[in-house]
């Protein structure tokens, strides 16, 4: 079921993105060589529960962390560890949820670490564009795919590949709520979009096939070529006026 949210609601939903929002800030400050990933989560959480908020994927499913940290090949959902230590080249994806008096935030972003490779460069660009031509289509009355195939247009007209094992979804009191956001489909089919769904667009994108291995700790899903993977997200709120991103700091 697709609840279509107040504009009460979304201000809610709005407040669970702004903590998102300021520690992927924060991360972004301090990734360097030699920083674990296992740090990054302890500063992840300590700061959402200094915001008065919950780390929305510690727990969830079992999942034992507060932060998603996906080194390189990496697609999503990079369990954080101490030997997980970043060195200067790496790009690292960095996956927040919060929720705070029960409505939810969710965001990602990829972020290189010193100087990295022009493919990793591009990669990245093109995953961070692509986000963006999907929340462009994301205007009511058009079709939920129609917001997919712009993704995955975009991707493969630049020679990278959308990963078809994980997708968007909507988000509220729940993180992860109705619909499905694939970031691949046919243009003018799937649902209307409606002034009042909120949705986390997510496209994450392999440099080689689309295909995923997932580990033996049955979380961390890597690219089965072992070549790198980025992966953006926003928190939006479809309106009248348009797509209005939430997870993007006021």
């Amino acid at each position: 079921m697709i609840t279509l949210r107040s504009r009460r609601e979304i201000e809610k939903i709005r407040a669970a993105n702004q903590i998102v929002a300021e520690v992927l800030q924060h991360l972004r400050a301090i990734i360097e060589p030699g920083i674990s990933t296992l740090e990054l989560d302890r500063e992840t959480e300590k700061m959402i529960r200094r915001a008065g908020a919950r780390p929305a994927f510690k727990g969830y499913a079992g999942y034992p962390a507060s932060l998603c940290a996906s080194v390189n090949e990496v697609i999503v959902h990079g369990i954080p560890r101490r030997d997980v230590v970043l060195k200067a080249g790496d790009i690292i994806s960095l996956d927040v949820g919060t929720e705070l008096h029960g409505y939810y935030g969710d965001a990602a972003v990829t972020l290189p670490v010193g100087e990295v490779s022009e493919e990793a460069n591009r990669l990245m660009a093109v995953t961070r564009g692509s986000l963006e031509a999907g929340i462009a289509a994301a205007w009511p009355g058009e079709h939920l795919y129609t917001l997919s195939h712009r993704v995955q247009q975009y991707v493969e007209d630049r020679g990278f590949s959308v990963v078809r094992d994980f997708v968007g979804h909507g988000i509220g009191t729940a993180l992860h709520e109705d619909p499905q956001v694939p970031n691949f489909g046919q243009p003018g089919t799937g649902m209307k979009l409606k002034a009042g769904m909120v949705l986390a667009i997510e496209p994450m994108v392999n440099a080689g096939t689309w295909e995923v291995e997932i580990l033996a700790d049955g979380w961390t899903a890597v690219t089965k070529d072992r070549r790198l993977s980025a992966h953006f997200e926003h928190t939006i709120a479809i309106t009248e006026d348009g797509p209005e991103i939430l997870s993007m700091l006021a």
